[in-house]
């Protein structure tokens, strides 16, 4: 078989009969291609449905082999190693890009994606086998199917995860998500309200559901950590709030989202008042109740807002009206990061730099006064020193 390439009959097939002559062909031949990998001491075959397809593959084998991109070891199944890397993420061994442990609903989220929507198509190849073609197929039937741009961005961010740890260890030569086209992603446009809304908004409350949403307006604090928030990490004698914990709808409290989840907050004084009352009158541990009195607030507020005819919001969507007021009063763009919880700069300017309405009017402003500044100091440098302008 010097070739490399030999032909599979049928079972039944007079040209298997092993009696020293060629016997007729009865069936439609298959093609088996073999190359020897030296450092594996192993063989590795593909069959092909043609002679000619048989030939390119064992000519790039052969080249692939040599350049260590195709192995004779076959290592894990895709299913072996994503169990063996969420294994790793649930004993908190395996960090996510920033060195932090991944968080509860990352590791349920990660878990359901590979089972329902990634292993039942890919999880039978072997990590080594599988391609950006294999991946693209997958991202194209989900298209297919009519799944939403987020939803297949969803899909993929666990094996674009699992394979970049896989690629930094060598256990793979390169990352087949890598080079995938997939449709855009496009954000919807996030609601926000005005100063005014807020104020009218938080009046229409009472009691501690007054203070809840004042507190999402006010702090720019997520949902898991006004849940887990303590009356210990409100110091209004220095005017902060301390965010420590963050809240798991399975898990209960758990650290903040990240490293930069752990800060500071100051207490504005539109906030004061309301926080100071409500710790005055409620002896608990924590500053709210739970995470489903939280849930049943939401409800409230809403029902009240629309009785009244003013916008509805999410916390979330508190968040980023925060985010918004502290962009728009000129807050430095470190301490809007910081406030924040976000990782970098870009983040929160990505995000919220453009929420307030009316902020391009207000560049123009602040231009049109830089440069009639810069004008004034020219005049008057020119005036002083007519003739060291001049050269």
């Amino acid at each position: 078989m010097s070739t490399g390439i030999e032909a599979r009959h049928a079972r039944g097939c007079p040209q298997n009969r092993r009696n020293g002559r060629e016997g007729r062909c009865d069936c439609t031949p298959t093609y088996q291609a073999q190359v020897w990998d030296a450092k594996a001491q192993k063989r590795i075959r593909r069959t092909f449905p043609t002679k000619t397809g048989a030939k390119q593959w064992r000519h790039d084998a052969i080249t692939a082999v040599r350049a260590g991109d195709l192995s004779g070891e076959r290592g894990p199944t895709l299913k072996e190693a994503s169990d063996s890397w969420l294994a790793g993420i649930r004993d908190g061994t395996i960090t996510n890009r920033s060195g932090d442990p991944y968080k509860p609903q990352a590791r349920r989220d990660y878990d359901r994606i590979l089972r329902v929507r990634i292993l039942p198509a890919l999880g039978h190849m072997r990590l080594t086998e599988v391609t950006t073609r294999d991946v693209q197929a997958l991202v194209d039937d989900l298209v297919s199917k009519g799944a939403a741009p987020a939803t297949v961005d969803t899909v993929t961010t666990p094996l674009k995860a699992l394979y970049r740890r896989a690629v930094a260890r060598g256990d793979v030569r390169a990352n087949p998500t890598v080079g995938i086209e997939k449709p855009g992603v496009r954000s919807a446009p996030r609601s926000v309200v005005s100063p005014e809304q807020a104020a009218a908004m938080i009046a229409v409350l009472s009691g501690a559901d007054r203070v809840l949403w004042a507190c999402a307006f006010y702090t720019g604090m997520r949902r898991g950590e006004l849940t887990a928030l303590r009356r210990e990490n409100v110091d209004l004698a220095t005017g902060l709030i301390h965010v420590r914990h963050g809240w798991d709808a399975q898990e209960g409290e758990i650290a903040p989202k990240s490293r930069k989840g752990r800060r500071k907050i100051p207490v504005v004084a539109v906030l004061r008042d309301h926080l100071d009352q409500h710790l005055l009158t409620h002896d608990r541990e924590r500053v709210f109740e739970s995470q489903s009195w939280i849930a049943y607030a939401a409800m409230r507020a809403r029902e009240a807002w629309e009785a009244v005819g003013l916008p509805v919001v999410t916390l979330h969507e508190c968040r980023h009206t925060f985010a918004s007021f502290a962009i728009a009063s000129g807050m430095n763009a470190k301490t809007v990061c910081t406030i924040m919880g976000h990782a970098d700069i870009a983040t929160t300017y990505d995000l919220y730099g453009h929420l307030l309405p009316g902020s391009e009017d207000e560049a123009a402003t602040r231009l049109d006064a830089f440069f009639e500044q810069a004008d004034a100091t020219t005049v008057a440098q020119t005036v002083a020193h007519p003739a060291k302008m001049a050269t």
